[in-house]
């Protein structure tokens, strides 16, 4: 086990290297300056003095092997477009906005897909399952912002019914929790039910039931545990993707997160604070990634981890 983490590990960190480096030299061949916006012209003297004192006159070679030495120090530099704040004082502010939002999101869609997936296996009522299918495949097909959109229109505008901006009161969460949930829980509502129903036809679950085992108890024990070794691989990911925010859901609901401040670094230009978000959420994935694999090696022991 020890050997395995260790071999993730090193595979991450490698990952880690590759990701920053193309991020770092992607954000550098970006045309314009991060200076200059909205057309504005800028006096050369004062351009010149801004590079300086942010290292931008040196060559992209240099300036990438300051960087990385930082960074190994924890030092992921000043943001550009929010003068005189470290990168990771504004991570540390923003993330539990987006941390808090992204819990609630996972938990609600687990809960409900595993419930979904369970009940669509194992119902014999076809209309049920109907729906279930019909659900599940809106869920796959419509954008995160569209559905957004038609929420905001209809329960805010329409209705009036849920506040639109921010997260000032248990409602405000309703909306955006209900867009970052509601791809994933069709996806994990589909990974339960083709799983189930391929666990429940097993021989170990016709043995199970022979010996007179309840229903429930067969279900709960034998089936579904097994059944969830895809959810399981596909929660990792998912949980470092909504704790890290979603761009679209955060900015369209005014939320001040980290989702918000990943999409306004890229549109400002701002290297060091898209940088410093991108090894955030690239730590993240790899480490959930990490811990996913291991709980699916948990629940079953014939997933062996140390090769």
């Amino acid at each position: 086990m020890l050997k395995y983490i260790a071999k993730r590990l090193i595979l991450g960190l490698f990952t880690m290297f590759v990701l920053i480096t193309i991020v770092f030299f992607g954000m550098k061949a970006m045309p314009g300056s991060p200076f200059s916006r909205d057309n504005k012209a800028i006096a050369a003297e004062t351009l010149r003095a801004l590079n300086e004192k942010y290292g931008l006159d040196k060559p992209v070679t240099e300036q990438y092997v300051i960087y990385m030495k930082n960074v190994l120090r924890g030092d992921f530099g000043i943001s550009i477009s929010k003068k005189g704040q470290q990168v990771s004082e504004i991570i540390a502010l923003r993330l539990p906005v987006t941390a808090k939002l992204g819990v609630i999101a996972f938990v609600f869609s687990v809960t409900v897909g595993i419930t979904l997936g369970v009940l669509s296996a194992l119902t014999r009522k076809r209309w049920i399952n109907s729906i279930i299918t019909v659900f599940t495949t809106i869920g796959v097909s419509v954008p995160g912002f569209l559905l957004s959109l038609l929420m905001m229109v209809l329960l805010a505008v329409k209705l009036r019914l849920l506040p639109i901006i921010g997260l000032n009161t248990p409602a405000s969460y309703i909306m955006p929790v209900l867009a970052l949930s509601f791809s994933p829980v069709s996806s994990i509502t589909r990974l339960t039910r083709s799983s189930l129903r391929d666990v429940m036809s097993s021989d170990y679950i016709t043995l199970a039931r022979s010996k007179g085992t309840k229903e429930f108890l067969v279900v709960l024990k034998h089936g579904l545990k097994n059944a969830l070794l895809p959810v399981v691989t596909y929660a990792g990911p998912l949980f470092a993707g909504m704790i890290t925010g979603s761009l679209t859901t955060e900015t369209l609901f005014s939320i001040p997160g980290i989702g918000r401040e990943f999409t306004n670094s890229i549109s400002n230009r701002d290297y060091t604070l898209c940088m410093g978000l991108t090894i955030l959420l690239g730590a993240l994935v790899i480490v959930m990634t990490l811990v996913s694999d291991l709980v699916a090696a948990i629940i079953d022991p014939r997933i062996k981890v140390d090769k």
